[in-house]
């Protein structure tokens, strides 16, 4: 009997042990990731949005452009999908991607079918109304 409590006593002090080293490792992996995305946000070069009269400045990753309220950049034209567009930095570029539009995503006059880098001064259609990019350049 006491030969079976003690190999309990030791299967829970194993699991507890394995348990503790899991939440150690899981705890330190969220501290690295969380300092990775504090460290990827520093590097962002300024985006400035300028669509009519009005000029709209961002400094995250993903930009998020349609006539939904939920958009970074909420475009009230019928001719705007509800989630036109998607701008991303990532790889040391601003990308432009168009989310399956009805109406279809225009850089600089010519109709883009995938992920497109953008450069400062180019011109976005969204629909039927143009954003202008501005990307300031990242100063240390």
């Amino acid at each position: 009997m006491s030969a079976v409590l003690v190999l309990v006593l030791r299967l829970l002090m194993a699991a507890a042990l394995y348990a503790f080293l899991g939440l150690a490792l899981y705890t330190l992996w969220q501290e690295l990731r969380q300092h990775a995305e504090m460290l990827t946000l520093l590097r962002i070069p300024t985006l400035i949005l300028n669509s009519g009269q009005e000029s709209h400045t961002f400094q995250k990753a993903d930009v998020l452009l349609g006539r939904a309220p939920g958009n970074d950049l909420r475009l009230d034209d019928p001719t705007v999908s509800a989630y036109h567009a998607r701008l991303s930095f990532h790889h040391g570029h601003w990308w432009v991607e168009d989310l399956h539009s009805t109406n279809g995503t225009a850089l600089n006059g010519e109709r883009i079918q995938t992920a497109t880098v953008l450069v400062d001064g180019d011109s976005l259609q969204i629909g039927a109304v143009t954003v202008h990019v501005k990307i300031l350049p990242i100063t240390r």
